[in-house]
């Protein structure tokens, strides 16, 4: 089956994580996604990985991540040659992303609005740390910076150890996905009235809107937010408690989930309890109430638990590591991880995490291997209809 996104040119601009990962999403619905890079280096995400023998490859692991199904090719957008080759390449686009800091490609003479008198029906996304203005926006953009920022930092971990970071580029991820999400909603506006657009996306604001109820607490109520843990802040007992071997997430946030898990782990005296016996004095004594439950919860172990609760309406969920998760038979089922038996320029395998969602008319997914650095460069200059001679001298201009 076609893409969602057949027919759709994109030039992905950008470096390391936010923009890559979103001309990902874009390419595992069917775009056609032409990732333009620096000659000799590439997207610095290249060199990045926690293996130093695809670093030294420009193959990192960090580059495979979110790179599968794009095109390659090397330009050097410093050079006369290669700007005319890019603006040959912007006329025929649907979609630009870039994650320049603002100006950057304004001093190149490629900004949004030289583009727009080319390519008028051109959708241009530009996705930087902090927006195209404001005190911040020439600051470099990082996921770390970003979370303390954005106050994540600030509710993540215990009152002991909070700030913490997220360990994970979440700042970074949001950043991404909500520029494919406003990409995704430029085009169907450019598909009826041809019309294109300018996309601002700051990580800052992208990943502060995302904390909707920590965000309404303050601005609504007036309460502060403040670092939990483990700990669900709107019920209990919902969080993580030991078993007898693992760490279990519960999440009894109902009435009748409480009084039902109580039931499973033969403590009913619990629900009798009145420092138990509503949600909002189960709150107020989360502590007494965890301990509570982990005496009986060590009876039997995190999976034995999780099969259990589930069964019987409460909700509940091993905690596992990366490795375990990716071999767990709901991810195996549901086919998430999509395997490249051969990649150039690395020596094994490669597997890469699929979208996450599914299509009735045909799940979504990378089509190709991550590119090699610039190995789709004279292909795509003969399709803009360079000749042999030409492309030669482009390379002797060190234009590509």
């Amino acid at each position: 089956m076609s893409g969602l996104l057949s027919g759709i040119r994109v030039l992905d601009l950008t470096n390391v994580l936010a923009g890559p990962f979103c001309g990902y999403q874009l390419a595992q619905l069917g775009a056609e996604v032409i990732k333009v890079e620096t000659p000799g280096t590439g997207d610095l995400a290249r060199q990045l990985g926690a293996d130093p023998v695809l670093n030294r490859a420009n193959m990192g692991a960090s580059f495979l991540a979110q790179n599968a199904g794009k095109r390659s090719i090397t330009l050097n957008l410093k050079s006369e040659g290669g700007r005319a080759v890019f603006l040959k390449l912007a006329a025929g686009a649907d979609v630009l992303i870039e994650n320049f800091r603002p100006g950057v490609m304004e001093r190149l003479g490629l900004g949004h609005h030289r583009l727009r008198e080319i390519a008028p029906e051109l959708v241009y996304c530009a996705v930087s740390g902090f927006g195209q203005d404001g005190p911040l926006a020439g600051n470099p953009a990082y996921d770390q910076i970003v979370q303390g920022l954005s106050g994540v930092m600030s509710v993540t971990g215990t009152p002991e150890s909070a700030p913490l970071r997220v360990g994970y580029p979440v700042a970074d991820t949001i950043g991404g996905l909500t520029a494919a999400f406003a990409i995704a909603a430029a085009l169907v506006r450019k598909g009826r009235t041809g019309e294109g657009e300018f996309i601002d996306v700051s990580m800052l604001e992208a990943t502060l809107v995302t904390m909707g109820w920590q965000i309404s607490n303050w601005l609504i109520a007036g309460v502060r937010p403040r670092p939990m843990g483990n700990e669900n802040m709107t019920a209990s007992p919902s969080g993580t408690f030991r078993t007898g071997e693992g760490l279990i997430n519960i999440a009894a946030n109902k009435q009748e989930q409480f009084e039902a898990l109580v039931g499973l782990l033969g403590a009913e005296y619990l629900a009798r309890d009145p420092r138990f016996a509503d949600r909002e004095a189960r709150k107020v004594n989360r502590d007494v109430l965890h301990s509570e439950i982990e005496k009986h919860l060590a009876q039997n172990n995190a999976a034995h638990w999780a099969t259990v609760f589930n069964r019987h309406g409460v909700p509940a969920g091993e905690v596992l590591s990366v490795p375990d998760v990716l071999e767990h038979p709901q991810i195996c089922a549901r086919d998430v991880v999509r395997t490249f038996e051969r990649v150039e320029g690395v020596d094994r395998p490669v597997r890469v995490v699929r979208a996450g969602f599914r299509l009735g008319s045909g799940d979504p997914g990378p089509g190709a291997p991550p590119p090699a650095l610039g190995v789709d460069t004279e292909e795509i200059l003969s399709e803009l209809g360079f000749t042999p001679e030409s492309i030669a001298a482009l390379r002797k201009e060190k234009a590509i």
